[in-house]
């Protein structure tokens, strides 16, 4: 299937919003949390207290009850990780293929379409992504998957492969920065067409090598999500 046949497909659906119902579309302001972006040089983006200040200062100056952005941002925050810091620029793994949304911990997280569980899995590294939930979707006989990175260890409890998974049906709840990879409580969201052989993880950063790929089999979650 082609990436536009896929992002047709995407764009077609009717997803339940991943947060609270209660909050609506007007109620997220986004977020550039790139290196292009000069507000953020005054801020140390390697602590997470630092940055969850800076971001839940954005939120409440726009009277906002979440924040989102972040798909294909190169972003300086994953400096402070030999995970994904390499000396090369070309290898170094800094341009983000999800769309984060950042609320408080805790949130609940709700499946936004029909699906089963893929995966699931702590991926303690720091800086990666923490408890992680992967749900597999086949929808007009087309296969994909989402993920659902940085939630709590509760998440993960009871889990089990292959249970079916409703529509608007809690998944999860957001973990805190002791779990969650040290970052301030977020939900990463990625869309994935091919999960190749990955279960419970799958790369959320890219280097600039490997970027056409990761642009075609993991394409923008707001085609689907439809926030801005």
């Amino acid at each position: 299937m082609s990436l536009s046949d896929f992002q047709t497909l995407l764009i077609s659906l009717q997803p339940h919003p991943l947060l609270n119902s209660s909050i609506k579309k007007d109620d997220y302001i986004s977020l550039d949390l790139s290196i292009q972006n000069p507000e953020l040089k005054a801020v140390n983006v390697g602590s997470s207290d630092d940055l969850k200040s800076f971001i839940w200062n954005h939120m409440q100056k726009h009277n906002a009850k979440a924040v989102s952005g972040g798909y294909l941002e190169q972003r300086g925050i994953y400096h402070r990780s030999d995970y994904f810091n390499q000396e090369n620029p070309e290898t170094e793994r800094n341009i983000h293929l999800g769309l984060d949304l950042w609320i408080e911990a805790n949130s609940p997280i709700y499946a936004p379409l029909d699906g089963t569980v893929h995966s699931f899995k702590n991926n303690t590294n720091y800086g990666d992504y923490g408890p992680t939930i992967i749900l597999k979707h086949t929808i007009e006989n087309i296969e994909f998957y989402t993920l659902y990175g940085h939630l709590s260890l509760e998440s993960l409890d009871g889990k089990a492969i292959g249970v079916e998974v409703k529509q608007g049906q809690q998944i999860a709840t957001l973990g805190t920065s002791e779990v969650n990879g040290d970052y301030p409580p977020h939900l990463h969201f990625q869309i994935i067409q091919d999960i190749q052989d990955y279960k419970g993880d799958y790369p959320g950063v890219s280097n600039q090598i490997e970027l056409e790929f990761y642009k075609q089999n993991c394409p923008d979650p707001n085609l689907l999500l439809k926030l801005n």
